[in-house]
């Protein structure tokens, strides 16, 4: 009997030395991407039972080993073993689903070092929600990757999306994405709203992956339908690629009314620096698709004229500053060196020939992280954060957060609030986590932050708790 205890707790020990070997694999080579706790990150969940491209371990083992090269998960048959490859599969089928399942409750009282803070769901039912805007104080806007675009007024979720909207290849990390109104919305007579989104071509006889790119519309609802639109930017058609990751995309306007919008490098890092391609870069033009005469290279014959920077790997967060009206961006880096940049008419950020981070099987990108004529960070994160929807605080709920940077993370499932000062990073404080991944973090017109989660398909509202 007492050699069948010993037994048991010999094999019992065994098996939870796998468990912690295999967890540690998953967080050193998987979790930059998909999460801490296999939640997603810049890439998707890999605890919620969807398994695209087959859910039997066989399957799981064949992805890991050989990569999908099309959505940006590299091969890591040459840096793991087969039987890591499987144990990083058990791992994801049993251990990971049951660490994931007794996640932190949300907390309905937050305390941060200036304030307390009440948290209140504002939506909720919402599937993959990308982005936030609001019409008017009572009013918003919300994007679903699936390509629907939703209404919510008086903080009621309509139930039918807004009707006739384009058409989005909604696969990978592509879909319906950004929705902006102009700072004069209210005033204008047009009302336009403007979307930006991954645009596919037709799918080719011989069967080929459809080509797709960033394309940026306007149009207005009426009657809770979609009318009048009217294409901004669409790139040549030979310059979409068959990728499905890296869209980057977000949509902001200047104080002048300039609308600006992001395009990742589309797993194409060599793009990024290249002039004639339009991904891997922050484009501006007007309001109406025109190209502004002071964009930097508009005279160069062989550049796209709406280019504004380059060098971006995949721009998610944009957001002008109040007082200054200078351009901030936030980047998914590849394994490391997300990045916080001030963005500049003109200039290089320097992806791929520059960063702080490696590739994701850990192989380095470059050796390089300066070079002369390209851009620094203002701030990067290594590890990766897998920083998203960016903005900063305006308003009376919070005064003493005005001007500071809200910087939502998908990896981390947190909110950060950023002090700048003189162009630099001087505090980072995290204000919300373990809530969902955040894709965007909005100030709304009634001084309430406004969080967007992925996962659960959630809108929360933050604002100041009452003193008793």
């Amino acid at each position: 009997m007492k050699s069948l205890l010993i037994l048991t707790l010999l094999l019992f020990a065994r098996l939870l030395s796998f468990s912690q070997e295999a967890a540690q694999l998953y967080q050193t080579h998987c979790a930059s991407c998909h999460g801490n706790q296999c939640q997603g990150g810049s890439a998707q969940s890999l605890v919620d039972d969807i398994w695209q491209f087959g859910g039997p371990p066989e399957h799981i083992d064949w992805n890991t080993k050989k990569g999908l090269p099309h959505l940006g998960m590299p091969a890591f048959g040459d840096t793991l073993t087969d039987p890591q490859i499987r144990q990083i599969t058990t791992y994801l089928r049993g251990p990971a689903k049951k660490e994931r399942t007794v996640a932190a409750p949300l907390l309905k009282m937050l305390h941060t070092l200036d304030y307390k803070i009440n948290v209140e769901v504002w939506a909720k039912g919402l599937e993959i929600p990308w982005s936030l805007a609001f019409i008017d104080q009572n009013t918003a806007l919300v994007t679903e990757r699936a390509g629907r675009l939703r209404v919510i007024e008086n903080g009621r979720l309509h139930s039918k999306p807004v009707a006739e909207t384009p058409t989005v290849l909604a696969e990978g990390q592509g879909g319906l994405l950004a929705v902006a109104f102009a700072p004069d919305y209210a005033a204008e007579d047009n009302q336009w709203v403007y979307l930006a989104y991954s645009h596919g071509l037709k799918i080719q006889p011989n069967g080929k992956r459809a080509p797709a790119m960033t394309k940026v519309v306007r149009g207005r609802i009426h009657g809770n339908q979609w009318v009048d639109e009217e294409i901004l930017f669409e790139s040549p058609h030979e310059s979409y690629r068959t990728t499905r990751q890296h869209y980057g995309t977000r949509i902001v306007f200047d104080a002048k009314g300039d609308l600006y919008f992001s395009i990742g490098d589309r797993g194409t890092g060599a793009h990024a620096q290249d002039l004639s391609k339009p991904n891997g870069k922050i484009h501006r033009i007007r309001r109406d698709g025109s190209i502004p005469r002071h964009n930097p290279f508009r005279r160069n014959k062989t550049a796209l004229p709406s280019i504004f920077s380059y060098g971006n790997r995949n721009p998610q967060g944009l957001a002008f500053h109040p007082d200054t009206d200078q351009l901030w961006s936030t980047e998914h880096g590849p394994k490391g060196g997300d990045e916080l940049n001030l963005i500049q008419s003109g200039l290089n950020y320097g992806w791929p020939i520059i960063t702080y981070g490696k590739n994701y099987n850990g192989t380095p990108i470059t050796d390089l992280v300066r070079r002369k004529g390209m851009e620094q960070p203002v701030f990067y994160w290594t590890p990766s954060a897998a920083v998203c929807g960016i903005d900063f605080y305006h308003g009376e709920l919070f005064p003493k957060w005005n001007n500071k940077l809200l910087v939502g993370s998908l990896k981390y499932e947190d909110v950060r609030l950023l002090h700048l000062e003189n162009n630099r990073v001087i505090h980072e404080e995290i204000i919300l986590q373990k809530a969902g991944r955040v894709r965007d973090v909005v100030c709304g017109p009634d001084g309430a932050i406004y969080v967007v989660l992925n996962d659960p398909g959630t809108i929360l509202r933050l604002s100041p708790a009452k003193e008793k």
